[in-house]
């Protein structure tokens, strides 16, 4: 018999990933793959609805990839954040645990203020920085309050199908190319963490269910960047080796929320049950020659 799964934020760059994935396995099935406006997570009678009354029955799993990721908005838009982020969490924690189900969470490098030096394991002391980053740890403790059988995920510095950064980059660099004209790129060279494709994510975080894993585990690609190192990483792979990235700290860009410096995440526990993602760099060449690359490239086979 099949795996059953519901899948909470599906449309985007993680929920994608996963749809996609599960849907290529002999032994899952996914029999609800849900975003706004067909579910609302911080609405009870909605996660039930979704969850309680999936085809055929409740599922043997849920991943709950929904969240209000803008963390400048978040700033601004607290109630927004809170209700996404904090209480949606506790919600669908409370509708899998009368479901019988297995809930994923996903979260997030933020939860950590970034004065470390030394990547961060789970166990240490979260403190947030920002709005976006309290409000993903009461999420995360929502989660867990409910039952010790749930799996929380932190990851960080996401890219994959959709809007990302890499995407945004590569935009930018086309354009300039194209216009021979435009706005000189400059990238943040002053923060440090793992970049992530969200369909390893996918295939790690799922393989911890798996596994039967639960509480909290880090899992992010391997080998460390900063955003000016992805942007660089991304333009040579494209083509686009003769555009320059000015390097900036991120006070230039005077924005509403600060940002951890260091949000490098400790993987070796997932390691340790098995669950090994390759280098970012490896991922990033993978993204960019499949069918998910934000723009075509300017020179050398795809």
């Amino acid at each position: 018999m099949k795996r059953r799964w519901v899948i909470l934020g599906s449309a985007g760059q993680l929920g994608i990933s996963l749809v996609r994935l599960l849907e290529r396995a002999l032994d899952d099935e996914v029999v609800a793959a849900l975003d706004l406006p067909d579910v609302d997570i911080a609405e009870r009678a909605s996660v039930e609805t979704a969850v309680l009354q999936s085809p055929g029955g409740p599922p043997d799993f849920v991943v709950n990839a929904a969240a209000f990721t803008h963390v400048d908005r978040c700033e601004s838009e607290t109630d927004a954040a809170r209700r996404v982020n904090a209480v949606a969490p506790g919600i669908v924690a409370a509708v899998c645990h009368r479901a019988g189900a297995r809930l994923a969470h996903v979260s997030t490098d933020y939860v950590f203020d970034g004065r470390a030096r030394t990547p961060r394991r789970e166990e240490d002391p979260a403190a947030p920085l920002s709005v976006y980053g309290w409000t993903k740890l009461e999420g995360e403790r929502a989660v867990l309050g409910v039952s010790d059988r749930f799996l929380v995920v932190r990851t960080s510095w996401l890219f994959g199908p959709g809007r990302n950064f890499v995407g945004a980059i590569l935009e930018q660099a086309a354009r300039i190319r194209r216009e021979g004209v435009g706005t000189p790129l400059r990238v943040v060279d002053d923060q440090v963490g793992a970049p992530t494709y969200a369909a390893d994510l996918a295939e790690g975080l799922v393989a911890l269910l798996s596994k039967g894993r639960s509480g909290v585990y880090h899992l992010t690609n391997a080998e460390t960047a900063t955003w000016w190192d992805l942007a660089r990483a991304a333009l040579d792979e494209s083509g686009f080796t003769d555009l320059e990235i000015e390097r900036i700290a991120t006070e230039a860009l005077e924005l509403p929320a600060p940002r951890p410096r260091y949000s490098l995440l400790d993987v070796s526990k997932a390691a340790r049950d098995g669950v090994v993602l390759r280098s970012w760099r490896a991922a990033l060449s993978a993204y960019l020659r499949s069918s998910d690359a934000p723009v075509v490239r300017t020179g050398g086979p795809r």
